[in-house]
């Protein structure tokens, strides 16, 4: 198995070195990242094929054809690093990647229980089916989930209640049976199918020994559960409660393995795969979970994705709506807009800091159609920046004016606790903290 890894926004050469992809192989991964649902209407938004070689795009996760695996990681700098980029140590890449999942998807992830020797030498993709492998075994140790369901049997026997209906119908020239009704405790449900499906798909494309041990192990353990399709599976029947929550984090990895944007292709005889991750989604996702979590108990609440308001008219129709990443309100007055911008703005040396001029209208827009006088555009901290996270007022439309647009920075790199503890901050402290242009 032939495995490269490269960058976001990377590009790698064909060839046969260690450092470039052979390129019967890069034309069958090009193919796999072009069938995924992220790779958008011209089928480059993943990967860009070009004549000398491949060019990752801002999606990040593993591509698989037969025979090669191509892994794109993250650009998640630390502000106190110094290395250059291609120095940036993978193992690093892919412990603040899942550092990032595991917050914007909610799943507790013991990182200590992944030896150094596995983030060097496994990919993402390797160390997430290490993870769900390592949550199920633990969960099976409590018991497999089972729930009442009904049945409808005819029995020599009563069992339950009776079928009148049925009884004098269907089974009237049949005395000896008994149309009957009655529920029973059953593993074989919605829940524990998605848990097989999973394992399923996982046992076909996990390369690591140990992690093909486990899943043959899980697969005797699931063996009586229906073997239901991917595509099959009825999710909305599953019903956590205080009984089986502890498979809420093992639902969440199941998703990514067999949701709507991570899905197994498969293209002529080419059996592959592709778990990807857009990165702009990611990070949009990974803020607005700490948020919701930092200002839990304050008078301020977090909408993700919400708003909705259209910026024309036709008559009364609605045109060109509105959809800000995060809304913060306090009541039903929204206090603040933020926009994630999964992007590397520049340093000091730029008065605009490199930031687009359409990411500015977009927020001043938001500004009037919310009636809020604070949006902010929100961007990942790095090493070419100052130290301290950027905060930075820009006051709109005229001097001194009460509406104000503010280009901040997060370090993602940085422990859960500290960086919900910068962005409370900086949402509660935003007038007094940020510094006119």
């Amino acid at each position: 198995m032939i495995r490269r890894t490269i960058h976001e926004w990377q590009h790698i050469a064909y060839g046969e070195s260690k450092n470039k992809i052979p390129a019967s192989h890069a034309d069958q991964i090009a193919a796999e990242a072009r069938a995924s649902k992220l790779s958008g209407n011209n089928g480059e938004r993943v990967l860009e094929h070009g004549r000398k070689g491949l060019r990752a795009r801002g999606v990040v996760g593993v591509i698989a054809s037969s025979g090669c695996q191509l892994e794109i990681l993250p650009k998640i700098e630390s502000a106190n690093e110094s290395t250059s980029e291609d120095d940036v140590d993978h193992a690093t890449l892919r412990y603040r990647l899942v550092h990032m999942l595991s917050v914007a998807r909610d799943i507790k992830i013991d990182v200590r229980a992944i030896t150094q020797l596995s983030w060097q030498r496994d990919t993402i993709l390797e160390l997430l089916i290490r993870i769900f492998c390592n949550k199920l075994i633990e969960a099976l140790r409590y018991g497999m989930s089972q729930q009442y369901i009904d049945h409808e049997e005819d029995l020599p026997t009563l069992r339950g209640h009776l079928d009148v209906l049925r009884q004098f119908s269907v089974l009237a020239v049949s005395p000896h049976k008994l149309a009957c009704k009655y529920d029973a405790r059953s593993p074989d449900i919605t829940l524990n199918q998605v848990m097989r499906a999973a394992i399923g798909k996982l046992s076909r494309i996990a390369q690591a020994p140990d992690n093909q041990r486990a899943l043959r192990e899980l697969r005797f353990a699931y063996a009586d559960i229906s073997d239901v399709a991917p595509v099959s599976l009825q999710w909305d029947l599953i019903v956590l409660d205080r009984t089986n929550t502890r498979w809420r984090e093992l639902l969440s990895l199941a998703r990514l393995f067999l949701g709507n944007r991570h899905q197994q292709t498969n293209i002529g005889s080419i059996d592959g795969y592709a778990l990807l991750f857009e990165m702009n989604i990611l990070f949009e996702e990974y803020v607005g979970r700490l948020l919701t979590r930092a200002l839990a108990g304050s008078n301020l609440r977090v909408s993700a994705q919400g708003g909705h308001r259209n910026c024309l008219f036709e008559g009364d129709t609605g045109r060109f709506r509105t959809r800000p990443d995060l809304i913060i309100r306090r009541g039903s007055r929204v206090d603040l807009l933020i926009d994630t911008k999964w992007k590397h703005i520049k340093g000091t040396n730029d008065p605009k800091w490199g930031v687009s001029q359409a990411d500015i209208y977009q927020l001043m827009a938001y500004s009037q159609l919310y009636d809020c006088p604070n949006v902010m555009l929100l961007y990942p901290h790095h090493r070419d920046l100052p130290s301290d996270p950027v905060l930075q007022r820009y006051s709109i439309a005229k001097p001194n004016a009460d509406e104000n647009l503010i280009i901040a920075t997060v370090d993602v790199t940085e422990p859960i606790w500290k960086t919900a503890a910068y962005l409370k901050d900086l949402v509660l402290c935003i007038p007094d903290r940020a510094i006119a242009a």
